[in-house]
């Protein structure tokens, strides 16, 4: 299996082009994707599908170009796919995409959008989008978004399910496994009950909350996991977040 990348020099956002047997597909087009066409063409290799994780902008922006370039299929999810536009074939969790040599499994994973999904290659090679990242996770306050219940479901029962030596390609920076995360994300180890909720107060959304978390995220800011009273536990960007006024 041949896996290749480009990322958007603000967004952070990635493309990625995986091909085996022939044939490939494109897996967001956020990012410059002329590099894997022109890879493509050169190695003969035949695109079939563009399959979007989610509706957002910078994963999205040019899908027109590749499908004016390859006649491919546009690939979301049913709960995405009218926010997306163009979609040619809808799809939901389990089902399985086939080209060349690829077997690619859909697993549907809300929370950072109704129709995210992960997209399991050959068994081997998970497509997060942006729910997984490298020391991070995805946020539940963006449009489309559903709740923090359903994105730790989509982590904790769906992801963190899958075998540890699993390599995982999130929608933005780099590479990682689903071993790593499970000992290193800070997220996940809360989550998991390894390490202890944080207690202290903060504001958010100009309302009194609780930081259970702020880590480092994949743009080099914060992520911060907080708990409202109105709104219950929430997964937003850490500059949202304000200290507790005295």
């Amino acid at each position: 299996m041949r896996i290749e990348r480009t990322t958007h020099q603000d967004w952070l956002s990635n493309t990625y082009l995986v091909a085996a047997g022939g044939c490939g597909v494109f897996i967001d087009t956020g990012a410059d994707v002329e590099p894997l066409l022109h890879l493509a063409e050169r190695d003969r290799i035949e695109i079939t599908h563009v399959i979007a994780t989610h509706r957002h902008p910078d994963h999205i922006l040019n899908n027109t170009v590749v499908l004016a370039a390859t006649g491919a299929d546009l690939v979301a999810h049913e709960k995405d796919a009218d926010a997306i536009g163009g979609v040619t074939q809808r799809v939901s969790s389990g089902e399985i995409i086939e080209t060349g040599s690829l077997r690619i499994k859909v697993l549907h994973i809300p929370g950072h959008t109704a129709g995210q999904i992960a997209l399991l290659v050959n068994e081997t090679e998970l497509f997060t989008g942006d729910t997984l990242f490298k020391g991070s996770i995805g946020g539940c306050v963006g449009p489309g978004h559903t709740t923090f219940d359903d994105l730790r479901h989509s982590i904790m029962d769906v992801l963190m399910a899958l075998p540890h030596e699993t390599r995982v390609y999130p929608g933005h920076t780099d590479p990682t496994t689903i071993g790593d995360e499970w000992n290193r994300n800070p997220f996940i180890r809360i989550m998991r009950g390894e390490d202890p909720e944080g207690r202290a107060a903060c504001v958010f959304g100009g309302s009194p909350a609780t930081l259970i978390l702020e880590a480092t995220d994949y743009d080099g800011g914060t992520k911060a996991w907080v708990r409202t009273p109105e709104m219950g536990d929430l997964v937003v960007p850490g500059s949202a977040v304000r200290d507790q006024p005295s």
